[in-house]
């Protein structure tokens, strides 16, 4: 049997009426650029997320990269995240000439630890980047608290997880900025790139407003230098369709979950940890275990699709090797990325495909025990 990791053709046939009509619509219509299926998007995700504000960017690195413009994150200025992320988090700080000051995770849910950023505070840092990883929040309120103690920006990176829950919040209302990416492969994907800022400061909002659009309110006047980041309307039109799906989705994605976890419970491995306070989307079913590469081998060899994430910590990458991190300095993170793979999860997912991920996966811990 094949299973493969992801398969988007499974979730287009289940609204593929629904989508060609919305594309068809915006083809028809021919307001290709901030049509009106942009602002219907961003009103509906501020309604989804719970804010005052959203505003449609080209992707979700740009959602992260505006904010901190919108924050006046400048040359010299730190801004701490977590090590164990996709390279945007710490990239789109290094492009505005700022400094990455990189956290170790909690082993178990790979979020952010929050009881290591205060020691990671110095008079140049201005903001805080949590990451809800694979499509769990951090623990936001440790992080806040520090936030505003030492009058510090929050954005959460909610790239992978929104709609997301925690302590009854959702994911990117809780700091000053929230960013999600709708690249394809996310819960709530699009047909290609494409990102959203939510807020509820009405100032931040209009900041970014501007930025996206070369930093112009009024057409060829320019009152800042900002970026070419709209959200494509074509985009806003597919993801209007699948928005009101998102939440079902979500849903078969944690009985998926929930199915693996009672599968794996008597094997030698470790399952993603979901916190009783947090209602985890999983956008990724992440698991540890050992002989991790040997895994992907025999997975691969079974045709089951499966992806590592994140194999290379951000501190130990080439490209930040001038900020002196050197192995050894964020071990919880280090030795995850030796440990981690994730396995389909998608609400398309058969049970019967399911069951034979889980009989491999069962034969290759006894055969490796």
């Amino acid at each position: 049997m094949k299973v493969p990791f992801l398969d988007l053709r499974r979730e287009y046939a289940f609204i593929k009426e629904e989508i060609d009509q919305a594309i068809f619509g915006v083809l028809n219509h021919t307001q290709f650029i901030l049509g009106p299926e942009v602002k219907s998007l961003e009103e509906g995700i501020a309604r989804y997320c719970q804010t005052k504000y959203a505003i449609g960017v080209a992707s979700g690195t740009d959602a992260l990269l505006l904010s901190l413009r919108a924050f006046g994150v400048e040359p010299g200025d730190e801004v701490i995240t977590s090590t164990f992320s996709f390279f945007s988090s710490a990239g789109v700080i290094a492009n505005l000439k700022a400094k990455p000051v990189f956290v170790d995770i909690d082993p178990f849910t790979y979020n952010i630890d929050p009881l290591q950023i205060e020691k990671k505070i110095t008079p140049k840092t201005k903001a805080i980047m949590p990451i809800h990883l694979f499509g769990q929040c951090a623990d936001m309120d440790p992080i806040l608290e520090v936030a505003k103690k030492y009058n510090l920006k929050v954005v959460e990176d909610a790239a992978q997880s929104i709609g997301a829950k925690y302590k009854g919040r959702k994911a990117g209302s809780m700091g000053d900025t929230g960013c999600f990416s709708f690249y394809p492969t996310k819960n709530l994907g699009g047909a290609g790139d494409g990102g959203m800022v939510v807020t509820n400061d009405p100032d931040l909002a209009e900041k970014i407003r501007l930025l996206r659009v070369h930093g112009s309110k009024s057409k060829y006047f320019h009152s800042t230098v900002g970026y070419n980041s709209r959200l494509d309307t074509l985009q806003a039109a597919v993801l209007k369709v699948k928005l009101k799906y998102l939440d079902s989705w979500h849903e078969k994605r944690r009985e998926n979950a929930a199915y693996y976890d009672c599968a794996f419970k008597e094997m030698d491995l470790i399952p993603p940890k979901a916190e009783d306070f947090n209602y985890h989307i999983y956008n990724q079913y992440t698991i540890a275990v050992k002989d991790r590469d040997k895994l992907k081998e025999y997975l691969a060899q079974n045709q089951i699709g499966h992806d590592t994430y994140y194999p290379l910590p951000l501190h130990l990458q080439r490209c930040f090797e001038e900020l002196g991190y050197k192995k050894g300095d964020l071990p919880n993170s280090e030795k995850k990325a030796q440990e981690v793979i994730s396995l389909p999860i998608y609400p398309e997912l058969t049970e019967e495909e399911q069951e034979y991920v889980i009989e491999r996966i069962k034969e290759f811990i006894a055969t490796s025990s």
